[in-house]
């Protein structure tokens, strides 16, 4: 059996407090194994993003733990943290985050050089990694020369240069039409078939359909799923799933 790459073990996280606390995910268990591609599909307010932010240490549970390759982040210093989302996690935000003053090359390369890598090893990676999902011949171009779905492209190869093996991907297709939208998909399915662990936030059950498994979320708590494209439409269409 693949190793797990990513869990969540009784995760719980609440906001507030008093009469005014809000509980965004509830006792949720969760692993990744390499390999592995998991959808998380639900309503607005579910805890869909509450459940990536904490799998990529960008948060901390209020309950439970996470766990990266083994290594548990809970008890954590700051600077150890930020280690471990430099060197084993890849997000994949919704709105890209690229910077527009530097090339495609750079953007990918940035994290690698954050983290000590040396410019010229840096950027040998980044054409890998821009290989890797078909636009190498883009290197030296700005994020404005570029279409959204080269965008998107880049913002994959930059969660996955250098030895990181867990993806994290927000809605990576929201903002693009569906042709380009499925090539995406492909890359993102591409990586995880060769090794990596991929976690999917996605409100299309078309694109679910990529996913190994999908988690559907309401009102904070988890349901998985095995057929990702029939369930996770009729789990739509019926509201979701309730937990008594």
């Amino acid at each position: 059996m693949s190793e797990v790459l990513l869990e969540l073990r009784g995760v719980s996280r609440t906001h507030g407090e008093g009469a005014a606390e809000v509980c965004a995910l509830e006792g949720v268990d969760l692993a990744l194994r390499a390999g592995e591609l998991v959808a998380v599909m639900g309503p607005s307010g579910s805890g869909k993003s509450t459940l990536l932010t904490l799998a990529g240490g960008l948060d901390r549970p209020t309950a439970g733990e996470v766990v990266i390759e083994g290594t548990p982040l809970t008890t954590m210093r700051p600077a150890a943290l930020a280690q471990v989302r430099r060197r084993s996690i890849g997000y994949v935000f919704q709105d890209l985050n690229l910077i527009p003053a530097l090339t495609a090359a750079e953007n990918v390369s940035l994290p690698l050089e954050l983290d000590g890598v040396r410019r010229r090893a840096a950027r040998h990676d980044a054409i890998l990694a821009l290989g890797d999902v078909g636009i190498e011949d883009l290197a030296d171009r700005f994020p404005d020369e570029m279409s959204g779905g080269q965008q998107q492209r880049v913002a994959i190869a930059r969660a996955l240069v250098g030895p990181r093996r867990i993806l994290l991907a927000d809605e990576p297709t929201g903002a693009l039409d569906s042709e380009t939208g499925e090539a995406v998909l492909a890359v993102l399915r591409k990586r995880v078939d060769s090794g990596a662990a991929g976690l999917l936030v996605t409100h299309e059950a078309r694109h679910a359909a990529w996913a190994d498994r999908v988690v559907f979320l309401r009102d904070g708590v988890v349901v998985d799923t095995t057929d990702p494209a029939a369930e996770a439409s009729s789990l739509l269409s019926a509201g979701g799933p309730r937990h008594a």
